[in-house]
């Protein structure tokens, strides 16, 4: 049985907004971590609050527009009201939500790192494995490309990268990676062993993945 590693992607950010501000001539927003709630008798008005890069001006990002308060949780309401980060990523990464208030996000601005565990020149040479698999876990939707990971992941150039994707040698969820492949939440990667190390001994190095944490 193959054994599957784990590529773990972590935003270090959330997504800035592409907005103009009214106030100045920034064109960036980016998110407050923090929410604005308005009770109005039985409904409630939800935002989340955007600041302008440059001068601090304020945008409200709605969440919810005249929701009767009962159809809220109380666990999510008091979330909501105790400002919680987690809660503000999720909708903060949210394309529906975007979508809603006619928004663009700038998700170059997201910056990330990888988490990817250990594979030793030892354990390539004597795994009886012909195909390696990789699982993405990418709980926020920022389209990195697939093939920026591999890189990283597996040590390897650009060139390298391209010569094993033309010897069909790494696939996603059984087809050709494309370089235009972007991540989503648990995308499969598999690379054959043996084009693997065709790739690396023609570069001429030791295929020493180190973990990065």
């Amino acid at each position: 049985m193959s054994i599957q590693y784990i590529w773990e992607i972590n935003a270090k950010n959330t997504p800035t907004l592409k907005k103009k501000c009214n106030h100045c001539d920034s064109d960036r927003f980016h998110c407050s971590d923090k929410f604005r709630l308005n009770a109005q008798k039985k409904n409630i008005d939800i935002w989340l609050i955007y600041r302008c890069v440059k001068c601090n001006n304020r945008y409200n990002m709605t969440i919810f527009s005249r929701i009767r308060t009962e159809s809220i949780s109380k666990d999510i309401f008091n979330r909501f009201s105790e400002n919680d980060t987690d809660l503000a990523w999720e909708y903060a990464f949210s394309q529906e939500i975007r979508r809603k208030n006619n928004v663009e996000a700038d998700l170059e601005s997201v910056e990330y790192e990888i988490l990817y565990e250990e594979i030793l020149e030892e354990q390539m040479e004597s795994s009886e494995d012909e195909i390696f698999i990789f699982k993405i876990h990418n709980p926020f939707d920022f389209n990195p490309r697939i093939s920026t990971v591999v890189r990283t992941c597996l040590h390897l150039s650009s060139g390298k990268l391209k010569q094993l994707m033309d010897m069909k040698g790494i696939f996603v969820h059984g087809k050709p990676l494309q370089k235009k492949h972007k991540i989503k939440n648990g995308d499969i990667i598999q690379v054959t062993k043996e084009k693997l190390k065709f790739v690396l001994q023609i570069e001429n190095i030791h295929p020493e993945l180190i973990i990065s944490k």
